[in-house]
């Protein structure tokens, strides 16, 4: 093979089948760094699998492998802000072999640049639940909203006026707003809202959780937890 067929043939489309998504590629991207699973892979040191169309097959994770390939094609990890998948993301990193994202992904640089930090809206559901109900009643709900966001508090105060609500001040300068009690159903259309209300001021959802509590003997509560996030510049004093 003389050299012009060599470059002829790095350049060459590539597809790959990653989990279901489809990705067209270069050879020499995938083979930028040798000793990963996918230089030896496209070397022919590794063993290959096909899909049905001829695709090559490999079963991973087919939406973080846009980062993946993206860091063969640049040899920059690029996030978006609001990225949450960073624990699988090194699992994938680890699974591909390719060091230098692995370095990326171990030491990363911070969130944000220096003039932008975070801003951070917690919001709650608790509800107890009746277990002598068939089906099981729900006895008391509630909302919590906590942040330091006043000019967010500010706007759920002059927006939810109908609603019997009470603010509270917490620790670390965070204030909260509670509402309830209310019954099952006002919870759902105020909780729907109030999340509505809250993404359209910028914020987006980081994570959510359940808890799970047996306080009394035909009692259980379960809260729900919601975080959102937005970025915002910093003001110098």
């Amino acid at each position: 093979m003389d050299n012009g067929d060599w470059g002829h043939r790095m350049t060459t489309p590539v597809t790959l089948n990653v989990g279901g998504h489809l990705y067209t590629t270069s050879l020499s991207t995938l083979q930028r760094y040798p000793d990963s699973m996918l230089g030896a892979m496209f070397r022919g040191d590794f063993p290959t699998t096909r899909d049905s169309q001829g695709n090559y097959f490999i079963d991973r994770d087919g939406t973080l492998f846009r980062y993946i390939l993206n860091f063969l094609r640049t040899s920059e990890l690029t996030l978006p802000l609001d990225f949450t998948e960073t624990d699988l993301l090194r699992k994938e990193a680890d699974f591909y072999q390719i060091e230098p994202l692995i370095h990326c992904l171990s030491d990363p640089k911070p969130l944000y640049p220096p003039d932008i930090f975070e801003q951070v809206v917690e919001l709650s559901s608790t509800r107890k639940l009746s277990k002598y109900s068939n089906p099981v009643a729900v006895i008391i709900t509630q909302l919590t909203i906590t942040t330091k966001v006043h000019g967010l508090l500010e706007g759920i105060s002059n927006n939810f006026t109908k609603w019997n609500k009470h603010m509270m001040d917490t620790r670390d300068c965070q204030v909260s707003f509670t509402f309830g009690p209310c019954d099952y159903h006002q919870e759902i259309s105020l909780r729907v809202h109030l999340m509505d209300y809250i993404m359209k001021q910028g914020f987006t959802i980081r994570n959510t959780r359940v808890h799970h509590m047996s306080e009394r003997a035909n009692e259980n509560t379960v809260e729900h937890h919601w975080t959102f996030c937005r970025p915002a510049h910093k003001v110098e004093d």
